[in-house]
């Protein structure tokens, strides 16, 4: 079976009403979509399809973790994925131009003659939504972060230039600095 059709849904034989379907996401998945910022996805997408007549309400429900790196330290951290995602799907004789128009990126445009609802896209999107932008270690029992101690006192080294030899160059710039 080809990849994408496991992800499509043939929404034209079904009645109207709800539908449930359910996905299981690997880092299989991702091949088609290049390099991710994370590995070792198990990820459950849970879609419920409400058909309507002349349009669809889709609900997705993503669970699952991912591995990442700490934005911080670099320490592997699990995450857990959840969130919820709602998108209208309308059908309409102009796709194209209505979903240029289209300002609400929940309302997606699909031609009346079309008969199946590709969903893998939405599902990478969705996915890569539910990774927290930062990344960072959790906190221990004392509220102190747990990354490696090593690296963040590195990190501190280097934050204060007064430990490195100053370039003449930054002198000179300060004079400027100190004319205001």
């Amino acid at each position: 079976m080809n990849f994408r059709r496991a992800f499509e849904i043939p929404f034209v034989g079904l009645k109207t009403g709800l539908h449930h379907f359910e996905y299981s996401i690997d880092d299989k998945f991702f091949t088609n979509y290049g390099d991710q910022d994370f590995t070792n996805c198990k990820a459950n997408v849970k879609l419920e399809l409400d058909k309507k007549n002349g349009f669809m309400l889709l609900k997705f429900d993503v669970d699952g973790t991912v591995d990442v790196s700490c934005d911080r330290c670099g320490n592997p951290l699990n995450l857990q994925l959840w969130d919820e995602f709602k998108v209208m799907v309308k059908l309409v004789d102009n796709p194209d131009e209505m979903n240029e128009q289209e300002d609400d990126p929940d309302v997606y445009y699909i031609s009346k003659g079309e008969s199946h609802l590709h969903l893998a896209d939405w599902i990478f999107e969705f996915i890569n939504l539910s990774i927290p932008l930062q990344k960072t270690c959790p906190p221990d029992e004392m509220g102190g972060t747990q990354c490696n101690k090593d690296v963040l006192a590195k990190l501190a080294n280097n934050e204060h230039p007064e430990n490195k030899e100053s370039n003449p160059m930054w002198k000179a710039l300060k004079k400027f600095k100190d004319l205001n």
